[in-house]
């Protein structure tokens, strides 16, 4: 079953509270989304770092009922 974009923002959003997070259903069929997620708490950090925060998030579910996430991160400006 594959996930919802709320889905997504709300496990984001519990592991990184004050993130503002973007959800974009790419395909159309709940496998294939962009993210953009910014965050005071990636400030400092690579872009690696970042990325493997967000993955963390989605506690396993990469690869699996997520196939494919394009994931854009920053700090705020």
């Amino acid at each position: 079953m594959p996930m919802n974009a709320a889905d997504i923002e709300k496990m984001i959003k519990a592991a990184i509270p004050d993130a503002m997070v973007k959800i974009t259903d790419l395909a159309g069929d709940g496998d294939h989304y962009a993210a953009e997620v910014v965050s005071e708490s990636f400030r400092g950090l690579t872009r690696v770092k970042q990325h493997q925060m967000v993955y963390e998030a989605l506690q396993g579910n990469m690869g699996g009922v997520l196939h494919a996430l394009a994931l854009q991160t920053s700090a705020p400006e």
